[in-house]
């Protein structure tokens, strides 16, 4: 379901990891499925899970760490464009993702399914995996109307860029179609105009 974007205030789940690719994301053998629906269950499937199922040592795991904000190292989605990575990521139930770099094409997709891509500089970032790994309660408030991110445990802020259109769509947690339909007269209005 898709809401509506403002400020996130949130603890965050640490992925220290650079070159996150798409494949550990999701694995390629749940890539069958035609809608989003239990992707989130197949997050980092590899990484959370042995071959029998059992729980694996990793920080999805990990009773301490919980939020709606993950934060990754650098070049997080790298890889293959599967945008069933975008659709784990959000089916988790990650409202955003901050990391010092995006592979472009999976900024996108999360972009798409309602998920908040914010891109720090390096020293923000290791600065708040600092942070958390010394609390993991420390929170971020991720300020999209002033696109801004502050690391609650220092008060550090950090301006992030966003497309204005993406952004406007983030706010009105509206998709491509919703936009191009709330738009719909002023295209009628401009074929009307411009008819021959």
């Amino acid at each position: 379901m898709k809401e509506k974007f403002n400020i996130i205030d949130s603890t965050c789940v640490p992925l220290p990891l650079e070159n996150v690719d798409t494949d550990q994301i999701i694995p390629a053998r749940f890539l069958k499925a035609t809608d989003k629906e239990g992707f989130g269950d197949n997050l980092f499937r590899d990484w959370r899970y042995a071959p029998d199922g059992s729980k694996r040592d990793f920080v999805l795991n990990d009773p301490r760490y919980g939020g709606c904000v993950l934060v990754a190292g650098k070049n997080f989605g790298c890889g293959s464009s599967r945008e069933h990575a975008a659709w784990a990521i959000a089916g988790y139930g990650f409202r955003a993702v901050v990391s010092s770099f995006f592979a472009d094409i999976h900024k996108q997709n999360e972009l798409n399914n309602f998920v908040l891509p914010v891109v720090v500089s390096e020293g923000f970032l290791a600065r708040l995996f600092e942070a958390i790994e010394q609390d993991p309660a420390t929170r971020v408030v991720i300020d999209l109307p002033n696109q801004t991110i502050t690391n609650k445990a220092n008060d550090e802020t950090e301006h992030f860029d966003i497309n204005g259109y993406k952004k406007y769509c983030l706010e009105n947690a509206l998709d491509d179609i919703d936009f191009l339909m709330e738009n719909k007269d002023k295209t009628l209005d401009y074929e009307r105009a411009n008819a021959r």
